[in-house]
């Protein structure tokens, strides 16, 4: 069973700052590519759904992963920090078995 990515409340809550001023709201948008230093990237964007994307909801903000990035989501945390180092959004992957030390690659 395939479980889909959760979106922490922070996450929702940044995104809604972020879409505050906008005048037409974006989609966050949370992909796996290939590349990086481990073999996969996170590539996180501001977009428009599609028809093919699984859309996670909350506080009125929209969080989308397409389905060629899913399986490498599947029980997934994405978040927000806001540390002194800076502030970015985060993904807390069960399924990566290594990670490289600023977050963004990861291995399978």
């Amino acid at each position: 069973m395939t479980l889909p990515p959760k979106v922490t409340e922070r996450a929702f809550a940044r995104l809604a700052e972020i879409n505050a001023d906008a005048d037409s709201p974006k989609a966050l948008r949370v992909a796996v590519e290939g590349g990086g230093c481990s073999g996969f990237q996170y590539n996180i964007t501001l977009d428009e759904p599609t028809s093919e994307d699984l859309v996670l909801a909350g506080g009125g903000q929209r969080v989308v992963v397409d389905e060629v990035s899913l399986p490498f989501l599947t029980n997934a945390v994405i978040d927000f920090s806001d540390e002194l180092i800076g502030a970015k959004f985060t993904v807390e992957n069960p399924n990566a078995t290594a990670s490289c030390g600023c977050g963004t690659s990861f291995s399978i």
